[in-house]
């Protein structure tokens, strides 16, 4: 996540982080079903209205890194040099994803996700929406040439890499598992 250089900055981002840390607690402790709005904002001793300025909905409160998650893989493409191979670096950043996400004690959290219907929706619909930002990001990223199609399915095919590594057995061998199949993918689709 991108630290606010200002003040003011710095503060909506305090905000922001102990509304988070606060319902993901509450979460944990009660049942995401047993927690209501209300019951974060007073309990981070914040406005619903000043929690909602930070979190467009329950779910996403869940998923307070989904933006950075995004940009990070966006930025895995567009900003490499145009000889660094895509997939290579795309490998790279969903296995430090996949390394934070089940080092820092995820399963609570993510056994939490799979418990509630809203939740598993709302992953879905995340999931879909990074793919999207992904293709665009390789449909302007420096020499990638394969069609929409392909840079969509190879997105998603990303992104759900993220997921599928996440709860494996072993991690980081899930990653290069997968990774060896988009590669493969990608190879194909690239015009000869």
């Amino acid at each position: 996540m991108t630290v606010p250089t200002g003040r003011r900055e710095r503060k909506k981002a305090a905000t922001r982080q102990k509304i988070a840390d606060t319902a993901l607690r509450l979460f944990l402790e009660r049942g995401y079903d047993a927690v209501g709005i209300r019951d974060v904002a007073a309990e981070a001793d914040v406005a619903v209205t000043t929690l909602f300025s930070h979190f467009a909905s329950k779910e996403a409160l869940v998923f307070e890194l989904d933006e950075d998650f995004e940009q990070r893989l966006t930025r895995a493409v567009t900003d490499r040099a145009p000889t660094e191979p895509l997939i290579p670096a795309l490998r790279q950043e969903i296995r430090a994803m996949v390394r934070h996400c089940t080092a820092d004690g995820g399963a609570p959290v993510y056994r939490m996700i799979d418990e509630s219907r809203a939740l598993r929706e709302y992953e879905v619909l995340m999931r879909l929406r990074h793919a999207d930002a992904l293709a665009a990001a390789m449909a302007a990223g420096p020499g990638l040439t394969p069609t929409p199609t392909a840079r969509r399915a190879i997105a998603r095919f990303v992104i759900d890499a993220y997921a599928l590594a996440r709860d494996a057995a072993d991690p980081d061998a899930a990653v290069d598992e997968i990774f060896e199949l988009i590669e493969a993918a990608w190879e194909a689709a690239r015009p000869s």
